[in-house]
């Protein structure tokens, strides 16, 4: 049986319901479903609950057989999880869903929400840097959050240890936001619990777009980062390794068009040979607060008189069967041993538009795994 695409895309509309919520959650969490196959899927048949009843044929058509959909009661024990954890599903769409996030090709569709979920869409300014940051390094953390949080931006960061625990502390009164790598209800490293309940009890949130529950892995953290700098309009890194998730995400936020700006640090300091790199590479030096907010004044203007574009994710216009050969032909390049990204799209004769969603897709999916140093592997 061969399976005719609709001629038109469907816009994508927030879900209004309980029930289309619930198809949501079951669409995106079905096997062979990433992120850039929702979208797909949604705008070829409008709805979820219309994907979900066309989609084991359409795998079928693509090759893959006995498919089997999201069972019912994995979305019902999650949102059981969440409602006893007092998370929020923000559904890309809803009034609280963050905007900043709605220009990313591979936006999650969906965030659970624990805390304050105003503070989203306030200015963000996200700080990472060094899991093992050097006592000038929490120090610099501290009063860059300190005063920015006092100019009005809240502070996003990952609720590591280092630089991203130093920021959060020192944002609490003024507003911070933690992207978890795990279930937004999961606090990773435990020594965090306290900072994580201090986060909601102080007006902050926690989010994470991974099920509820999950332990974070190393796989998760890639894509927790792109989201990291996603809702920010910049990423400051204070301490960074040379091969280090900070320069991961500062990349991430080049490719989103955010601005990146970076702390000096001594070159016999290997926490700081990350952030000379991208210094020596064109991002903004950081010596303190004020050096942020002049870089940022010019952006802020710029979204005041740029006028609002109608919400629409940018998707490539490919089928199901077509994005499953393009993660195969992926598959097919790698191995254990580690792959650079940027050589990967070359051997594929593809451009990183279609490879970075289908990257992401595989990540979250358990099939590839990212390295510090942009490094692929296949998971077997």
């Amino acid at each position: 049986m061969t399976l005719e695409r609709n001629s038109s895309t469907h816009p994508l509309l927030p879900p209004t319901t309980e029930d289309q919520r619930f198809d949501w959650l079951r669409l995106l969490r079905s096997r062979r479903v990433g992120i850039s196959t929702f979208y797909r899927l949604m705008g070829d048949h409008g709805t979820a609950a219309e994907a979900l009843e066309q989609l084991p044929e359409i795998a079928r058509a693509a090759g893959v057989e006995n498919y089997e959909i999201c069972p019912e009661a994995v979305i019902h024990a999650e949102l059981k999880a969440a409602k006893a954890a007092g998370a929020e599903l923000l559904c890309r769409g809803d009034g609280h869903y963050p905007e900043s996030l709605t220009d990313l090709e591979d936006a999650p569709p969906m965030l659970w929400a624990i805390g304050d979920v105003s503070v989203l869409s306030k200015p963000q300014i996200a700080l990472v840097g060094a899991r093992n940051a050097s006592s000038l390094g929490g120090r610099m953390a501290r009063a860059l959050a300190t005063e920015l949080g006092a100019a009005g931006y809240v502070i996003t960061s990952g609720m590591a240890r280092g630089v991203d625990t130093a920021a959060h502390l020192a944002a609490l009164k003024t507003g911070t936001v933690a992207v978890l790598g795990g279930g937004v209800d999961v606090i990773y490293p435990a020594e965090n619990t306290k900072l994580a309940e201090d986060i909601v009890a102080s007006g902050g949130a926690r989010i994470s777009e991974q099920p509820m529950g999950l332990q974070p892995q190393a796989r998760h953290f890639p894509a927790r980062n792109r989201i990291i700098s996603g809702i920010a309009s910049a990423v400051i890194v204070v301490e960074a390794a040379a091969r280090s998730g900070s320069l991961i995400t500062a990349r991430t936020a080049l490719d989103q068009g955010r601005e990146v700006m970076a702390v000096p640090g001594h070159p016999f300091d290997a926490r700081a040979s990350g952030c000379n790199m991208l210094l020596r590479d064109g991002a903004r030096l950081v010596r303190n607060a004020e050096d942020v907010i002049e870089a940022l004044a010019p952006l802020a203007h710029a979204a005041e008189t740029t006028p609002e574009l109608p919400l629409a994710p940018v998707v490539e216009d490919r089928s199901l069967a077509e994005v499953a050969k393009l993660h195969q032909k992926i598959l097919d390049r790698l191995g254990p041993s580690p792959l650079g990204e940027d050589q990967l799209i070359r051997d594929l004769g593809a451009t990183s538009r279609i490879v970075s969603p289908a990257l992401t897709d595989l990540e979250l999916e358990g099939r590839i795994s990212r390295e510090a140093g942009g490094l692929i592997s296949r998971i077997s």
